[in-house]
Order: structure tokens, then sequence, then C-alpha cells
């Protein structure tokens, strides 16, 4: 099918237009407007944008080289479907980077950044209401705090690329999340931290990570189509 462009959009005349469009295209594949498999019309793309059909282009080949979309010849552009491989590698990266982040932050953190923390997650309780993809927004931000007070502030940025495949299932199972369940979580990492307990919150974050694991299983059995290496 041909995703249609329906959503407006702005790009602004005084920033660099190609820096712009793909990141608006590489954020709308990772949250599921744009779904696994969709075709993209260069011409629609262009005309949603304002845009000429060659900074599209551009886009289409560096967003191909991060594997969100397909560059078929003679046939179009595909956003690319959901590689089981590559979600369960990034997760193993991830969870290796961030149980190292736990530990390093349960080290340095002082009672100001544990008060940040903990400020975080009565937010999180409090706006539970605002459903999974609000969440999303909550979490990321709690997981670059622990970043910032394991003080690898650049840590953050740097795991963005590998972490997009496990985004994109995050996405796709935003509206089914335990979010309770998800903000306990977080309250075991942050106490550990408090503590200054290493292992604690290395144990504590890998368990929160390795649910990916088990969303992914699930939403590949609902949405076979969506996936590559999914038994139909």
């Amino acid at each position: 099918m041909i995703c249609a462009m329906d959503q407006p959009t702005v790009i602004e005349a005084t920033a660099p237009i190609g820096k712009q469009l793909i990141a608006n295209l590489r954020e709308r594949i990772v949250n599921g407007d744009l779904p696994p498999g969709a075709r993209l019309s260069e011409q629609e793309v262009a005309a949603a944008y304002n845009l000429s059909r060659q900074p599209v282009r551009e886009a289409f080949i560096k967003l191909a080289a991060s594997r969100l979309v397909e560059i078929r010849p003679q046939r179009g552009t595909y956003v690319c479907k959901i590689d089981l491989h590559d979600v369960t590698q990034s997760q193993f990266v991830r969870e290796a980077v961030e149980a190292d982040i736990a530990r390093a932050a349960s080290i340095r953190a002082d009672e100001a950044t544990v008060a940040t923390l903990r400020g975080q997650l009565v937010q999180q309780a409090d706006n539970l209401d605002e459903g999974g993809r609000g969440f999303i927004v909550r979490d990321e931000h709690f997981h670059q705090t622990l970043a910032i007070a394991a003080e690898r502030p650049d840590v953050w940025r740097y795991i963005q690329p590998l972490k997009m495949q496990m985004d994109r299932v995050r996405h796709l199972t935003a509206e089914e999340f335990p979010l309770d369940h998800l903000v306990v979580q977080h309250s075991r990492v942050v106490e550990a931290i408090a503590a200054h307990d290493a292992d604690g919150a290395e144990a504590a974050i890998r368990l929160h990570l390795r649910g990916v694991l088990d969303d992914v299983r699930k939403i590949a059995a609902t949405l076979p189509h969506y996936f590559e290496g999914a038994s139909s």
C-alpha cells in the first residue's frame, strides 16, 4: 500500500532542509505513523513538505543507510519491516550499556540527582492517562537522566541509532504497555541508586529492559507482516 502523507508538515527555511526532512521521516517511521511495509511516494512526500523531489530522494538514501527504508529499483521506496534479529542484538547492546550506566549512577548520584529522578517517577505515575506514547517520552527522559547521573551524558546520544528498531517495537505496543508496572520498575532502579547499591541498580535496569523482548515476541505473533523473521 502507498502510505498517505496526510499530516501537515512545516520545514523551517532557516534550518538545513535535508536534516529536517530526514529527522521528521525517521521519527514518523519509528513511532509507527509510517508503518512497516508501507510504500512511500517520492512525489507525495515532496508535496506534503512543499519541497522539490531532489531532497526527498536524498532523504530516502540516508534513511536506507539506517535500514529504515528500502529503495527497490523500478518499484519504489518502502518502509523496512522490523528485523527481529536486529531488535534482539540492539537490546543486548543497550542492556550492556545501561547496566554500566546504572552502576555508575549508583556511585556518582547525589541527593539532588536522586530527587530529580524521584520527581520524574511522580510525574510518570500522575500521567498514566496520557497513554503509551506519552509515557514513552517520559521514559526517554528518565533514561537520559540516568546517563547524566552517571556522568556519561553523550552515551545516550550515541545509542539512539542502535535502539531505533527497539523503539519501533515499543511504539507498536505503546497502547498495551502495563504503565504502572513500568513505573514500579523505574522505582526499583532509582531506589537502588539512592542506596548506592550498584548490583541492585544493574539488576533492576536489566530486568526492565528485557521486557522489550517479551513485547516483540507478542507483537510479532500478532502482526507478522510487520516483521522480518516472523513466522506467517
